[in-house]
């Protein structure tokens, strides 16, 4: 199964802000087990979403402060609340803020939104972890490129 949860990102502001979304399907993987006949998005895989997000626009922001290239790794997550399920058919928006970046981690306050509600909404913290791996740079770098298509002119 792949852990993209991701499907495209909306809003780029390097330093700042971001927001992603994600289109629940049914034929999602999890939703064979999760629950069947009454399937719901587990909550852990909202939160991998929102940190898939929050840590490239932190990775983002410490590369445009410093001008270090790191991965951000999920180590905390603050005040986690979880409001409602999420379901096939909806979309999920994942809307970030940098509340802190330096050069050993950073802090982001985010949410998970459906039809203007909020779903999920915590603070993350991320440690920086310096990694000298050029296949998984290009392969990130082509991500991006899928995620940022639409983004470009709003950042």
């Amino acid at each position: 199964m792949r852990f993209f949860l991701i499907d495209r990102i909306t809003r780029w502001e390097v330093g700042v802000r971001a927001e992603a979304t994600k289109n629940v399907a049914l034929s999602e993987d999890f939703f064979d087990d999760h629950f069947p006949r009454r399937p719901v998005m587990p909550g852990v895989l909202i939160l991998e979403g929102m940190a898939q997000v929050s840590g490239l626009l932190l990775e983002a922001s410490l590369r445009a402060r410093c001008g270090k290239d790191a991965k951000a790794v999920l180590t905390v997550l603050e005040r986690t609340k979880f409001r409602d399920m999420v379901r096939p058919g909806d979309t999920l928006t994942y809307r970030t803020e940098v509340v802190s970046v330096n050069e050993v981690g950073g802090k982001a306050r985010v949410q998970a939104v459906r039809d203007g509600r909020t779903v999920t909404e915590t603070e993350m913290v991320f440690a920086f972890k310096y990694v000298d791996d050029p296949k998984l740079d290009e392969k990130r770098r082509a991500l991006m490129d899928v995620w940022l298509a639409e983004a470009q002119g709003n950042a």
